[in-house]
């Protein structure tokens, strides 16, 4: 009896220890670093079209959520601009903002909450879209001191923060500016003195992590194959004592004038870059391809999920499509580079490029 029992606990430590031993393979490893890859869509668009009349169909030709949509092509993350004090109509210059005010932005969380995706927040501390050529100041803030606008720049970003914990949201990720190559809210913050604009993006970062400490703060450029500008930059950053967690990447070939193919090695490398030279995640919070191709969006998209992944130690964290819900028909500037195609007038169907998230 004794020997029976020695042999079946025997067995069963030998049956711990390989059970153990697989557990730690690097097979377990990537599958949990695969759960955790975000796959993203900035939807800022999509509550005004909607008001405009605008609906989305699913692969079916039935009439649905565009959000549930997204879900079930894979999109399990929302990206949400938020402006200070866009105009009432929500247009400038030719184009459609969104509804992101603080209020809007709150509507759209709390809807793709429900679904059970992640969110992320883009502070554009302005009161249109901040791009590379234009980081407008706010109105209402013009006029202030240099330390005024740093109680500013907390004062915005704690409201949203609050408001969104006051709806049980507490965002994975959130951006203090957006494609802030040449600094944010110029004068002031431009990258000609990376002092003050440091001391704006703590403002920010401080902000966020008094309200939702677990979130992650991005500090985001466009142009994401250009390994020299970010390197100028967050040197910069470094140097002058800027806090963040996340480096941010745009990517769009088509705006550059190339097909992916001739950019993605580049943007690879520039990812890698940077996560081994600041100790910094990193992820592309936007990427979008041409409507009318496609075929060819869905392979950038496939190839840029494959290189983000690609970083070392898990330090890549996920890819965001910039608007995939729009369509040249529905917008007064006749962005190009949603990811549908019309089906009537004010209709629209999700083409296979998102098919690439799956």
């Amino acid at each position: 009896m004794f020997k029976r029992n020695v042999k079946f606990i025997f067995s069963m430590i030998m049956c711990v220890i390989i059970t153990l031993s697989f557990s730690s393979s690097p097979v377990s490893t990537n599958v949990l670093a695969a759960t955790s890859f975000s796959k993203g869509a900035d939807i800022g668009w999509l509550n005004q079209l909607e008001s405009m009349g605008v609906k989305w169909q699913n692969d079916s030709g039935v009439q649905q959520d565009p959000l549930q949509i997204l879900k079930d092509h894979g999109i399990d993350s929302i990206r949400l601009r938020v402006f200070v004090n866009p105009p009432s109509n929500f247009q400038w210059n030719g184009c459609l903002l969104g509804y992101s005010d603080s209020k809007g932005v709150i509507y759209m969380a709390q809807r793709a909450k429900k679904l059970g995706m992640k969110i992320m927040i883009d502070f554009h501390y302005s009161d249109h879209f901040a791009d590379p050529g234009r980081q407008d100041m706010p109105a209402a803030w013009a006029s202030h001191s240099f330390s005024q606008l740093q109680t500013d720049v907390y004062s915005h970003t704690s409201y949203v923060m609050n408001e969104l914990k006051k709806v049980g949201i507490y965002p994975e990720w959130v951006q203090v500016g957006n494609e802030t190559n040449g600094g944010m809210m110029w004068p002031a913050g431009s990258s000609s003195n990376f002092g003050q604009w440091s001391q704006l993006i703590n403002q920010g970062y401080n902000a966020v992590k008094a309200v939702s400490p677990s979130s992650k703060v991005i500090i985001h450029l466009a142009n994401g194959p250009k390994n020299s500008l970010y390197r100028y930059v967050f040197d910069g950053l470094k140097n002058a004592g800027a806090k963040y967690d996340v480096i941010g990447f745009s990517y769009y070939p088509h705006w550059d004038g190339v097909d992916y193919t001739q950019s993605i090695d580049a943007l690879a490398y520039n990812l890698n870059d940077m996560a081994s030279r600041y100790g910094k995640e990193v992820m592309v919070c936007e990427v979008g391809g041409h409507e009318g191709n496609p075929s060819n969006t869905y392979n950038m998209i496939k190839a840029v999920i494959s290189k983000v992944q690609a970083v070392p130690n898990g330090k890549g964290l996920g890819v965001f499509y910039w608007e995939p819900e729009a369509n040249t028909t529905v917008l007064p500037d006749k962005y190009p580079l949603g990811a549908t195609t019309k089906v009537a007038t004010n209709v629209l169907k999700f083409t296979t490029a998102i098919d690439a998230f799956k």
